[in-house]
């Protein structure tokens, strides 16, 4: 048996009818090369032969009697791949748009948890002789860099050897009383850990409101009152739409290097121009700065394949500067400004808090919100980025083109842009309901006129390099 985190807790009760907690990768595979038939039978013996690497997929949640504690894993549960993997077909052309289409349909529903918190689905039909590989995982089995850890291990790589073999046979479900039992000694260490966590956090939030008052309220910044309404932040509808596009990392990497910044600086100034565009279309106005949650990993470690080793930055987003030069040197500021905070209060600190709060505190507050038409009183938009591998990996012999990761959209928040770095490429996903936006793909040209501004204003010439290894780009219809 393995416990939950306080941050598996939530991401597991904060799921709700209109509000989904899984996050989705795609790997975009050429079949020119795959040993064999490059079919979908031929995937799903891969893929039995390698589940024995990738434990998580088989943890299944296991309710504590009476709720008396958050539910625990059952670390080797059955797993039935006639349930978790699928076959779908993606319609002609077999393009970008037709493929994130079915990917939107995928996102739609929740996963069930009498399963393990996981699917797989082979999608046929594109171009130039590819498939994609679409995996949807629960966000309380693993974030972002879990995820990416745990698809690397399914698939191969240079000098590397894969794990395969049998799976271990499932283990039976523990009794009520040992489950019982489990849960009063986790209660236990918590009251052990309570003076602690009471000591760290109190210390924490006495640096991070110290330094608040230090600070000069600056304009130029989103203010603590909380995020300016938009036509982003709406109740959501449990329908979701999803886009991708390409941007070239090198042309990231150069233009971030001569504007001193970091790339996830560059990733960050990109959303807020890319929001700017958005925001004028919509809501006619783009004036005050926006406020976006950007999760950050507090245990990067390349052999953590599970659980959410998480902190969450609040970065003001400064989408009501025209000039994307001076958009992103506020976007550096303030996201200077997110890390010292982070910093202050303690990068764990709301994980052990977590710990501490009641599963039945947890999900009324989530139902509560998923359900208010008002908008979210935290954040206006989600975004992350995560580093993914340097080189391309293989499935069963075939490459690897491309790799896309998005994250799930939060009650009140009908956006989330998340950007996964792959061998030359640097790939945005965004994932919304059906509400936000007419057409998702209105959220991935944005994402790239920013960056053409934001490059251009540095002194590099248009147009972008198209980047050869990835699908052609899709622009919103209309």
């Amino acid at each position: 048996m393995k416990r939950l985190s306080g941050w598996d807790a939530l991401l597991l009760y904060s799921e709700t009818p209109n509000v989904h907690q899984h996050t989705l990768k795609v790997a975009v595979v050429d079949t020119s090369d795959f040993e064999g038939e490059p079919g979908f039978d031929t995937f799903r013996q891969v893929l039995r032969r390698r589940l024995c690497g990738l434990e998580p997929l088989r943890y299944q949640l296991v309710d504590i009697p009476l709720h008396l504690h958050p539910p625990t894993w059952l670390e080797e549960a059955e797993i039935d791949l006639d349930y978790h993997v699928h076959r779908v077909e993606v319609p002609a052309p077999g393009g970008r748009r037709e493929l994130d289409q079915v990917i939107g349909e995928i996102a739609s529903t929740p996963l069930d948890r009498r399963r393990p918190l996981w699917e797989m689905y082979f999608a046929e039909g594109l171009a130039n002789h590819r498939v994609a590989v679409i995996g949807k995982i629960h966000h309380a089995l693993a974030d972002g860099v879990a995820s990416a850890n745990l698809m690397a291990r399914g698939m191969e790589w240079p000098d590397s050897i894969q794990e395969e073999g049998e799976l271990n046979a499932a283990h039976t479900l523990p009794s009520k009383a040992e489950l019982l039992r489990e849960a009063g000694r986790s209660h236990l260490n918590h009251l052990a850990n309570l003076p602690r966590v009471v000591r760290d956090g109190a210390t924490g939030m006495y640096r991070l409101q110290r330094r608040t008052r230090e600070r000069l309220r600056d304009p130029k910044f989103a203010p603590h009152s909380g995020p300016p309404p938009t036509f982003i932040n709406h109740r959501l509808s449990p329908q979701r739409t999803f886009a991708s596009a390409t941007l070239s990392l090198a042309e990231v990497k150069e233009t971030s290097k001569h504007l001193d910044v970091t790339i996830n600086d560059m990733v960050l100034a990109t959303a807020a121009c890319g929001v700017r565009e958005l925001l004028l279309r919509y809501d006619g106005c783009a004036n005050q700065p926006l406020i976006a949650e950007v999760p950050a990993a507090t245990d990067t470690s390349p052999d953590r394949i599970s659980g959410n080793a998480l902190s969450s930055m609040l970065v003001s987003l400064p989408v009501h500067f025209g000039d994307p030069l001076e958009r992103v040197r506020l976007t550096g500021a303030a996201t200077r400004i997110a890390k010292e905070n982070q910093k202050l209060l303690g990068p764990n600190t709301i994980a052990h808090w977590l710990d501490y709060v009641p599963p039945i505190a947890e999900q009324a507050t989530f139902r509560w919100l998923s359900r208010r038409r008002a908008p979210n009183q935290l954040i206006n938009v989600i975004v992350s980025s995560v580093a993914g591998p340097r080189h391309r990996g293989r499935i069963a012999g075939a490459v690897v083109d491309e790799i896309y990761s998005v994250g799930p959209v939060a009650a009140g928040v009908g956006l989330n842009m998340t950007v996964w770095s792959y061998a030359d490429q640097l790939n945005i996903s965004v994932l919304s309901d059906d509400q936000t936006l007419k057409d998702t793909h209105e959220a991935t040209d944005a994402m790239i006129h920013a960056f053409t501004d934001i490059r251009s204003a540095a002194g590099f010439p248009p147009p972008l390099t198209e980047v050869a290894t990835a699908m052609p780009q899709a622009t919103a219809l209309g």
